[in-house]
């Protein structure tokens, strides 16, 4: 809370006045996470093409590197964002044949 002096409009007994001015804090919207699993049904071309059309801020090489992890350990990160855009990536990525999840960043 922030206190403000008001010296221009005294008081009637001609005291300052003191004005209590609440700071606006603003908060961060939780964050959420794209996460792929891997898929063993479609190719990886197939994958790397479809992650580069759903999440357009993928360069080739990211879109590999989600890929390959998803294929290596079973889960890839693809991106961490927004409720909104992540619940839009995760159910078109599912539309699409792939398997999607979304959790909270920790």
């Amino acid at each position: 809370m922030v206190m403000v002096v008001n010296t221009s409009s005294p008081s009637p007994g001609g005291a300052a006045v003191i004005e209590k001015q609440s700071e606006r804090v603003r908060k961060r919207s939780p964050r959420y996470k794209v996460l792929l699993h891997n898929d063993p049904v479609n190719t990886m071309e197939y994958v790397v093409t479809t992650l580069q059309q759903v999440v357009p801020q993928l360069s080739e090489q990211d879109a590999m590197a989600v890929m390959l992890e998803a294929h290596n350990t079973g889960v890839g990160l693809v991106i961490v964002c927004d409720l909104e855009p992540a619940e839009f990536y995760c159910e078109t990525l599912k539309a699409k044949g792939l398997t999607s999840t979304l959790e909270p960043e920790s």
